[in-house]
């Protein structure tokens, strides 16, 4: 278990540094974005070379960051029920989720988009659009991303086996800091309260 539990923590740290690194693609799509917009409006051009780059660098945070979203427990989870279960139950609902439907998901798309990527580079298609960008760099970004999120599946599977055999702490809730609505949500609550609480404390004086 201590070896697959070293494995885990080495998919964990790639993960955690394609998602460091992720949000400037995200930056550079959206300086090209507003570059593609002055330009096209002072000097009324427009290239459509540029407008598929930042595509293409949007297409490539959206996707090789998703292992990193799973490593950071941000996915859409739907808790109705699962938040009312017993610890171990939620566990075991993450084990089967991660074994019998996102590894097979994540296989099955690196089963047929490999394949596909390949025959882009090998036939060098272009983009339909005049003056466009050739195509494999952006198809690309399936299989790189699909490979990541696979691998930190297999990394959440583990440390929830972990826990459960009592070699691990607890896998489950968000990690990181809290979000901004979190966090004004909770100043909107401290607030209420201390409204609720002054009057008692003046009648007390």
């Amino acid at each position: 278990m201590q070896a697959l539990l070293k494995l885990s923590k080495a998919i964990d740290w790639l993960n955690a540094q394609v998602g460091k690194y992720a949000i400037w693609l995200i930056f550079a799509a959206t300086l090209i974005s507003a570059g593609n917009a002055v330009v096209r409006k002072v000097f009324n051009y427009s290239s459509n070379a540029w407008l598929e780059v930042q595509w293409y660098l949007f297409a490539w945070s959206f996707l090789v960051a998703a292992g990193y979203t799973l490593l950071q427990r941000e996915h859409v989870r739907i808790d109705v029920l699962n938040s009312r279960l017993p610890k171990k139950v939620q566990v075991w609902i993450d084990i089967l989720g991660f074994a019998l439907f996102l590894t097979p998901l994540c296989m099955v798309a690196l089963y047929l988009n490999i394949p596909m990527v390949i025959e882009k580079i090998q036939s060098g298609e272009m983009s339909a659009n005049a003056g466009g960008l050739v195509r494999w760099p952006v198809w690309l970004a399936l299989p790189v991303g699909f490979a990541l999120l696979l691998l930190q599946g297999w990394s959440e599977l583990i440390k929830r086996v972990a826990y459960l055999r009592g070699q691990g702490p607890d896998p489950m809730g968000r990690l990181g800091d809290k979000s901004a609505e979190e966090e004004l949500a909770e100043e909107l609550l401290r607030t209420t309260q201390n409204k609720d609480t002054a009057p008692a404390a003046g009648g007390a004086r």
